[in-house]
């Protein structure tokens, strides 16, 4: 006879613990035990209980290879679902076998654990093992399938399949669930807080690990209600027609002020903020340094002269590398929207700066259009007040639509849903890859979902506030993601090929830059420990269907794009590792959180515009400005949900904090406390420049850094 010792530990999350029975079955090399039901006086699986139990084989079971986790209806109880953290088994020799769990099983159901030691599938032999490894994912591909949202987006979720799986009786007694790195569950939830009514009945059939937890979905309401009443009983989202003055902007959150908020409102018409935001706003990713002027900005040194100063000319500062340019070409062929009945108006601007000796980067000049000619004047410093003012707006105007559309939507949110996607696919729990990805796809396809039915829906907020729609988002992404490379995704190249690693005074590169290469240093020793040869990558057929499916379905087998489709080194497997982490945490939260500091003040951020650009100069008054300005329930409408999304909901995980142990080797759990370490002396680091800093910049703060794209 052979005892072994099991322990259970129920995860602590609200709603976590079951009535059902739970019995376990223990499956090794010299074979299995009996099916055991897990039973002690009083309830067993409240949440975060630890409960041990005894089971008895009539002989030793050798090494385990499986525990199988049996979830079946107890009297008359409904069914209902049970957060598992982990089950650790203690053999009669005493050793400790550790099987992760970190998961929502709902239902009745069998679910199979495999002992925490992540294996490539080339380190298993075992047909029973090599059989899990299979089933486990078939089980995943009928679960988490493609979906085509539209042409030229990265492939998506579709979520008719968990309602198909719903009915399907048969899948709910053999599924397979899947791991995922996340807290409470929730039922049906819809995005509150939104100025139109939404349903979203899909949801209430998403697959409970990749849903919402009901403490994050409590948070998202208490965030969302009390701006949107609020304006809603001061007439706000309702009331039509042109702001009376610019001071009434400041009223609509008066409740919600933020220094950068505050600090924004103050500064938001003087050049050199203008420039700075280029470094350090919501969108700092547009600047390229160039050496010569395009010939589509014909701009001259006598324009410029009187800013340059008479030490130097436009051509020596060209040379010197020390002008720079925000071109919005993209936006040259963008749909219009109608907003109140009433037909907007795009730019595609061209913004001139240029770094002068105190490092300051300064506005030289803007041109409207793509095209010059008489009808494009290229506006100056120099010009009267509210022309120029007029022409920066504009530029803020694109940058809004630029950054919202394709560096925050596109450049984020849809390619980190395509990430976990495939990582759910094609990578089983036990795959390394898995364990290391999973927290970086935690809320996710969630989150995307939730945006896609009322943001991006017809009729929905894009359409009510932005001046290009859906059609010009549709637009705008399609064409994003058809220019998007892989030196673009991975920020030191980025900023190489942006010739902008000098600037002085760019907080956003400083830390990006630092964060990477925490990333990088903790993603080197997890792939130097589990892929010691450039075969053991070429060989891991799992890892090759991964970043194969990553190629085709995100970037849609673009070759021109510089996405591996395959990868040979573990060299390769790092950078490409480094950079979905990185965009996964650093790079949303870098161009998300932000977004209602620098967005407040409406005019620095504008959704749309009401008027055409002016073809010429000395035409703008302070009436005409305000008559260019979005309106009052589009202003509105907009800031509520840049207050919404710049409000990361409860149930946070920082950077590098990793409470499910995924990994059970000394190794990767020694990499992961070296990580925790590294991201804690950027944070110190951080914040004591900021002290000394007029604006601080915290976005890249690490305890300020979401894991993943998760709001």
């Amino acid at each position: 006879m052979a005892m072994y010792r099991v322990c259970v530990t129920t995860g602590p999350y609200l709603m976590a613990g079951t009535l059902d029975n739970i019995s376990v079955t223990l499956v090794g090399t010299c074979g299995e035990s009996p099916k055991q039901l897990l039973d002690r006086m009083g309830r067993d699986f409240a949440p975060g209980a630890v409960q041990k139990y005894k089971v008895r084989c009539s002989a030793d079971l050798g090494e385990l290879l499986l525990l199988r986790l049996h979830k079946e209806r107890y009297a008359f109880f409904p069914k209902d679902s049970w957060y598992c953290s982990r089950i650790c088994v203690t053999a009669p020799d005493g050793t400790v076998s550790h099987f992760p769990c970190y998961q929502w099983i709902e239902g009745y159901c069998t679910t199979e654990l495999r002992p925490g030691t992540a294996k490539t599938i080339c380190q298993d032999s075992l047909p029973l093992l090599l059989d899990h490894r299979k089933r486990e994912l078939q089980a995943r591909q009928e679960c988490y399938r493609w979906k085509i949202y539209s042409p030229g987006f990265p492939r998506m979720v579709d979520v008719s399949s968990f309602e198909e799986m719903e009915s399907d009786k048969k899948f709910a007694l053999t599924k397979m669930t899947t791991c995922a790195d996340q807290g409470e569950s929730s039922g049906n939830r819809y995005l509150p807080g939104f100025p139109m009514k939404v349903d979203i009945p899909s949801l209430q059939h998403m697959e409970p690990n990749i849903r919402y937890s009901a403490t994050k979905t409590t948070s998202l309401l208490f965030n969302a209600i009390p701006a949107s009443l609020g304006m809603k009983l001061r007439g706000l989202l309702d009331r039509k027609g042109s702001w009376k003055k610019l001071a009434d902007i400041r009223n609509i959150f008066w409740c919600h002020k933020t220094f950068t908020s505050e600090y924004v409102t103050e500064h938001w018409c003087e050049d050199y903020f203008f420039g700075y935001q280029y470094l350090n706003g919501v969108n700092p990713v547009m600047l390229h340094c160039i050496s010569s002027l395009p010939s589509k900005l014909p701009v001259t040194n006598e324009m410029v002269a009187p800013l340059l100063g008479p030490d130097t000319c436009l051509q020596t500062e060209l040379e010197r590398g020390n002008i720079f340019l925000a071109d919005y070409w993209i936006l040259a062929e963008a749909p219009i929207n109608h907003l109140n009945g009433r037909e907007q108006h795009v730019a595609a601007p061209l913004s001139l700066l240029w770094l002068n000796p105190q490092g300051a980067l300064m506005p030289l000049a803007i041109q409207l259009s793509q095209t010059p000619g008489p009808e494009s004047p290229i506006f100056l410093p120099t010009d009267c007040e509210w022309d120029w003012l007029l022409a920066k707006t504009w530029v803020r105007n694109a940058e809004f639509l630029v950054h919202e559309h394709n560096t925050h939507f596109l450049c984020t949110h849809l390619l980190c849903e395509a990430f976990a996607m495939a990582t759910l696919r094609q990578l089983p729990l036990c795959h390394p890859i898995y364990k290391l990805l999973l927290p970086h796809t935690r809320y996710t396809l969630q989150v995307n979902t939730i945006a896609r039915a009322t943001l991006l829906n017809p009729e929905g907020l894009v359409d009510k506030v932005t001046s290009i729609g859906r059609r010009g988002l549709l637009y705008l992404m399609s064409t994003g993601l058809a220019h998007f490379t892989y030196a673009n995704f991975c920020l030191p190249d980025s900023l190489r090929d942006r010739g902008v690693l000098a600037i002085p005074n760019y907080y956003y590169r400083d830390d990006g830059l630092k964060i990477w290469a925490a990333i990088e240093s903790f993603v080197l020793e997890i792939v130097g420990y589990y892929y010691p040869s450039d075969a053991s990558v070429q060989q891991d057929s799992e890892l090759q269907a991964w970043v194969g499916e990553i190629f085709a379905q995100a970037f849609l087998s673009r070759e021109s794009s510089g996405f591996p489709s395959h990868l040979c080194t573990p060299g390769e497997l790092v950078k490409f590792l480094t950079a979905i982490i990185f965009n996964c945490s650093a790079q949303h939260a870098a161009v998300n959180s932000g977004q209602h500091d620098f967005g407040a003040w409406m005019p620095n951020a504008p959704s749309s515009m009401r008027k055409p650009p002016p073809q010429t100069k000395g035409t703008t008054t302070l009436k005409s400005y305000l008559e260019t300005l979005p309106e009052v329930n589009i202003t509105c409408n907009n800031l509520l949900l840049f207050w919404l999304v710049s409000q990361e909901p409860k149930d946070q995980r920082p950077l590098g904090t990793y409470p499910d142990e995924h990994f059970t080797e000394e190794a990767p759990r020694q990499s992961i406390a070296t990580f925790q370490s590294r991201l804690a002396q950027i944070s110190r680091d951080i914040r004591e420049r900021n002290q000394c800093l007029a604006l601080p910049y915290a976005y890249l703060d690490p305890p300020l850094i979401e894991n993943s794209v998760s709001i």
